[in-house]
């Protein structure tokens, strides 16, 4: 059994680096298999809740901004038009995407929330703090830098060693953090404890790492490296422009197959070809009548469409493949802020 304390900067990093967030899932399994155990201290959950929203907004907003201001410049500098459009356009493209990285944060927010409130959470006994309370007064390691209060770390770092000293049996630990600042070896290799640390770590039962990935593959090396594998293969969100190509696609396919079912209604005699006169005159039933000259256009409309489109993407379709038509428009008008089921054309 591997006991392990996750410092709150990696676990705010799972959510803020899609690439590190697949990690996520191989805590879970392992956690679930009993190969790991998770060292919650008070000051982690206390640390994560309070930056959870800001690093929920934070990346997109500052994207956006920064998106925005790029754009501002470019529309005032002096160059050719059509490429300056050209430009914009992939920058707007790329300014879609952000609010989708944004949502897929707050969801691995949520993964990790849940991940913690069913752990043991472990407040900082006396003794954690009086040696805690120590290292800031002598200005060890990870109190050591001037103008800093680093309590909150001495208090987690102690906590661990306590978990650590405290241990039965053939038990091992782990301590992981992005703060290489506070925590790893001053002017040299930040793979390794501060020196005012290192008495307490070892290769074996008490392990030092800054990263999250190599923590997991000594725990279960096969299984990390299979996910790293797997993420060579990554499924990118698709682009403003490939949206907006797809949707107007998909409305001049729904609106031809609406004019071919018109067609046969007319043909049948069930809907009646009129001039304006007597359009005006009548009840103006679009059920049961069409204005010629209306008509006339939706025919050339038909031609231009299906010359558009290729007569292989015209139909007919069937009911199955109607429905899907009709689904695929309604998801993306979705996507882009329409309400469900805007299937207008």
């Amino acid at each position: 059994m591997f006991n392990v304390l996750i410092d709150t900067s990696v676990w705010l990093d799972l959510a803020e680096d899609q690439k590190q967030t697949p990690l996520l899932s191989v805590i879970e399994d392992l956690i679930n298999e009993g190969f790991l155990n998770l060292i919650v201290p008070g000051t982690v959950i206390t640390e994560f809740r309070k930056n959870r929203s800001r690093v929920a907004k934070s990346s997109a907003k500052s994207l956006s901004a920064h998106f925005q201001l790029v754009k501002d410049a470019i529309r005032r500098a002096d160059g050719d038009a059509k490429r300056k459009d050209l430009v914009l356009s992939h920058l707007s493209d790329v300014d879609h995407l952000i609010p989708i990285l944004g949502g897929t944060a707050e969801l691995t927010l949520e993964r990790i929330e849940k991940m913690l409130a069913v752990a043991t959470v472990l407040d900082a006994s006396d003794a954690v703090k009086v040696r805690a309370a120590d290292r800031a007064l002598h200005r060890k390691a990870p109190c050591h830098h001037e103008n800093k209060n680093s309590m909150a770390d001495a208090v987690l770092i102690e906590t661990y060693f306590d978990c650590v000293r405290s241990a039965s049996g053939r038990q091992r630990f782990a301590f992981v953090t992005h703060n290489k600042h506070d925590f790893s070896l001053t002017n040299g290799n930040q793979k390794l404890p501060h020196a005012d640390l290192a008495a307490s770590f070892s290769r074996i039962k008490s392990m030092y790492f800054i990263n999250l990935a190599e923590c997991l593959r000594r725990i279960d090396p096969m299984r990390v490296t299979h996910l790293m594998w797997e993420q060579e293969w990554s499924q990118d969100p698709r682009s403003l422009t490939e949206i907006l190509k797809a949707m107007d696609t998909l409305t001049q396919q729904i609106w031809y197959n609406r004019h071919m079912n018109r067609a046969h209604l007319v043909e049948k005699g069930s809907i009646k070809i009129v001039d304006r006169a007597n359009w005006e005159k009548g009840k103006r039933d679009n059920q049961r009548a069409i204005v010629d000259e209306i008509w006339k256009g939706a025919l050339k409309a038909a031609r231009t469409t299906k010359k558009r489109l290729g007569k292989e993407n015209v139909g007919p379709w069937t009911d199955f493949e109607w429905g899907m038509l009709n689904g695929k428009l309604s998801a993306l008008r979705w996507m882009l802020g329409e309400d469900w089921e805007e299937l207008y054309t």
